[in-house]
């Protein structure tokens, strides 16, 4: 052998054990790291503790805007004091905000009274509370130079109301004009409360179809031009609705968190402006009286 080849022979067994044992190490570290579960990773972190998220529709009395300038504030409190997040959903007509609930689309909705009686039979909606101070009317409003001073005089007249199924604005008034006063007119359907006003204040109809809050609500030239000829029967108002696909203990929380709000200044400055000025507990029972009230043959 020739010893003068030692070291090199040494060197070159050092870089072949320090390469077996990097190989050994990696493989180690590879065998020992476990492999990721694609079904697994593909669910959101924290899926079994996060909160739901639901749904709201509001009749549209009003334009799109002023209705989310209204609600949107009302929600972000409901949402501080359950955790839940509420997602506003519009509906530019009635006629479509009446579709949608009847197919169950809202979790949560603010109804007519009549409403919840068809929301109440297609999905089982449940009201939980609405305004305990106030009751709800139709107004037949003219205008002030119109020389029209008894509902009778409207036979065969165009009047403008919001859509068909409106309670108060619509049901009530053209189940009173036939039923107390023999009276077959015409509809102009405008879609919202605000478009009623301005076409009786303009004279492009007789009369016109409201309630007392939506007329309050206008602009005071408006307001001017206007009087109010007849005032329906009265009813509870409008209640805030739930969908029974919430669980019961979501509801509850939901319910007691308006309740409690109601009890704040800033939750009764909140929901006045809804009106819900003094919060009470209600139930599909305070609405049942409709049901006598022939509206069936009015509603479209």
């Amino acid at each position: 052998m020739n010893y003068s080849q030692l070291p090199f022979l040494y060197r070159a067994l050092c870089h072949h054990a320090l390469a077996l044992l990097s190989a050994f190490v990696a493989s180690g570290v590879l065998l020992a790291a476990p492999v990721p579960d694609p079904q697994q990773s593909a669910e959101p972190k924290h899926s079994k503790t996060s909160l739901p998220t639901y749904t709201v529709g509001i009749v549209p009395q009003f334009a799109q805007r002023q209705l989310f300038a209204t609600w949107q504030p009302i929600l972000k409190e409901l949402t501080v004091r359950t955790g839940f997040q509420f997602k506003l959903v519009g509906t530019a007509k009635i006629p479509e905000f009446e579709q949608q609930f009847n197919r169950g689309k809202f979790d949560i909705a603010y109804m007519n009274p009549y409403h919840v009686l068809k929301a109440y039979s297609s999905q089982k909606y449940q009201p939980i509370v609405r305004d305990g101070k106030r009751m709800l009317r139709g107004i037949l409003v003219v205008h002030k130079n119109s020389g029209i001073t008894n509902p009778a005089q409207l036979a065969g007249k165009t009047l403008a109301m919001p859509s068909p199924n409106s309670l108060g604005a619509s049901l009530l008034i053209r189940a009173d004009l036939k039923q107390k006063f023999g009276v077959t007119m015409q509809a102009q359907y405008v879609k919202t409360h605000s478009s009623v006003y301005l076409h009786v204040a303009k004279q492009l109809v007789a009369a016109g179809g409201g309630v007392l809050r939506t007329l309050r609500a206008q602009r005071t030239d408006i307001q001017n031009e206007l009087s109010i000829l007849y005032q329906t029967r009265a009813i509870v108002p409008h209640p805030i609705t739930i969908h029974p696909r919430v669980p019961e203990a979501h509801r509850q929380k939901i319910k007691q968190a308006i309740l409690t709000m109601a009890q704040t200044d800033i939750g009764k400055q909140l929901l006045a402006k809804i009106p819900l000025h003094d919060a009470v507990v209600t139930s599909i029972k305070d609405y049942k009286i409709l049901n006598e009230w022939g509206l069936d043959e009015f509603y479209e």
